[in-house]
């Protein structure tokens, strides 16, 4: 039971960490046209032609204002997560309520995956929602994002192990 619960909480704290890194990185959306820009849901930064890059904080659309809400709201999920399933190692009660926050941080980054490309009509972006412009592409900071989707989601099974009731 406890290595299934120390297994859980290394998959919840990776996740976590890959949500943490994708909010920091401004490559969410990454084009190359007339120089090259980058989108992230706290900064954009924008390089012309040689110069050097020009880094500001964007004033996001609604969509990417609650994508970045949820986001927020996943990272502080996981992170009581990982301090419950700890907590758990001496107070086994724990571990229910640890699934269950992380269950609500899992379906806060699945929100969050589901709207962010609704944002894509911005006038940076020139798209249309769930529709890019042919030249540009999403970048590491969203495949982060989705990798810390996977991570958490495969945390919730081994934790479903941990609090499977015993016949």
């Amino acid at each position: 039971m406890e290595k299934l619960t120390l297994v859980s909480g290394f998959f919840f704290l990776v996740a976590n960490l890959f949500a943490i890194a994708s909010l920091s990185n401004p490559e969410w959306i990454v084009t190359d046209v007339a120089g090259s820009m980058r989108l992230g849901l706290t900064q954009q930064c924008q390089r012309v032609q040689g110069r050097p890059e020009i880094c500001i904080s964007p004033r996001l659309s609604t969509e990417w204002m609650l994508t970045f809400i949820f986001i927020v709201g996943g990272i502080i999920c996981l992170t009581v997560t990982c301090l419950l399933l700890m907590i758990s190692l001496w107070h086994h009660s724990a571990l229910k309520h640890a699934r269950w926050l992380a269950f609500i941080g899992m379906t806060l980054f699945c929100l969050a995956a589901i709207i962010f490309p609704i944002g894509f009509h911005m006038d940076e972006i020139g798209g249309k929602p769930y529709k890019l412009p042919s030249h540009t592409q999403v970048g590491s900071s969203y495949v982060l994002f989705i990798m810390a989707i996977f991570f958490t989601i495969i945390s919730e099974l081994f934790s479903g192990k941990v609090c499977l009731p015993v016949f």
